[in-house]
């Protein structure tokens, strides 16, 4: 477990880094004139209430790709649709002896969303896996790119953040049908399923936002080519502090904590880590925008005894992330 000490050097770094965000901030007041005309109109909004903008008692800024690897609770409006490219690119783990060693995986997912009704959407997603490793402590040389299954994300809105409301939360489940693990890159049939739990507040209107997610992802499933089964599962807790420092641009720290175990009910503890880094959102257009996060293990352990000592945690994670993700709405 992660200890109080080091849990409050990662609280106080994400409070300062709130404090120097928010001290940049700088987001226009709304026009008070909309409001009762926006209000009249929003049962016939449509794609014209979406161009529009939204009442005074809504938030004016999409959450939901704001903060980084963190996801954010909104959903979009009731008929809206939406495609995006999403790679998470994972650097460097424990090398295996003398010489050069390299780890790069680039998980890139191609997906398609809409919102048959008002707070839910559904999202398809295809991926591709693009991996080279060598010389990595208990992993085979490889180098490939391949076709890595499909998943189905289910996504309701339970509480839509508002300048007078300023929380949103939303629950999302992931099934997901892959063909290679994650970690060693071998070739495998599993299927896992990830549960959400997605929280955002508004701190300061239209200058500060604040998003976290909960996570639990069990896996299972069987190496191809008469290899053996496959048990894991996961757990997240990540935080992210964004503020608005020009129109339409946000920037802010991000804090997440993960444990890897063997077993699909969190059974055996093979390593956790804490990753910080800084996050950037960006809208082009109000349809068009991009985020990009970066993030580097500052705390983490493996419970084999050949790595109990080492001071990150490289068995199920690696020691860097990059996360770039580019969306366009209509």
């Amino acid at each position: 477990m992660i200890g109080p000490a080091l849990l409050a050097r990662c609280i106080s770094q994400s409070a300062i880094a709130m404090l120097l965000t928010s001290s940049l901030a700088a987001a226009p007041g709304l026009a008070e004139e909309l409001r009762d005309d926006k209000a009249k109109s929003s049962s016939n909004s449509g794609n014209s209430g979406g161009e529009g903008g939204k009442t005074d008692g809504q938030k004016d800024v999409d959450t939901e790709h704001l903060f980084g690897f963190t996801e954010g609770s909104d959903t979009g409006e009731k008929g809206e649709q939406e495609v995006l490219v999403d790679t998470i690119s994972r650097f460097s783990k424990r090398r295996d002896g003398p010489g050069p060693s390299t780890y790069r995986v680039l998980d890139t997912r191609f997906s398609y969303q809409f919102n048959p009704a008002e707070r839910f959407s559904v999202e398809l997603s295809a991926f591709g896996n693009l991996r080279r490793q060598r010389n990595i402590a208990e992993l085979d040389d490889k180098a490939f790119g391949t076709f890595d299954g499909a998943s189905v994300e289910l996504k309701y809105q339970f509480l839509k953040g508002s300048a007078e409301q300023p929380l949103g939360l939303a629950l999302e489940l992931r099934p997901r049908f892959t063909r290679v693990l994650p970690v060693e890159g071998n070739g495998a049939n599993v299927f896992d399923m990830e549960s959400l739990i997605q929280l955002d507040v508004q701190v300061v209107p239209g200058k500060i936002w604040y998003g976290s997610n909960i996570s639990f992802e069990p896996a299972a499933g069987r190496q191809r080519g008469g290899g053996q089964g496959y048990r894991s599962s996961t757990f997240l807790w990540s935080n992210a502090v964004v503020g608005q420092v020009t129109e339409g641009t946000f920037v802010g720290p991000e804090v997440r904590y993960l444990r890897g175990y063997d077993g699909v009910f969190l059974n055996r503890l093979e390593s956790a880590a804490v990753l910080i880094g800084p996050v950037l959102h960006h809208r082009f257009t109000e349809k068009i925008w991009l985020t990009v996060a970066y993030a580097a293990q500052a705390w983490g352990r493996d419970t084999d005894p050949a790595y109990a000592r080492r001071g990150l945690g490289l068995t199920q994670f690696e020691r860097k992330n990059l996360r770039v993700k580019f969306g366009m709405e209509f």
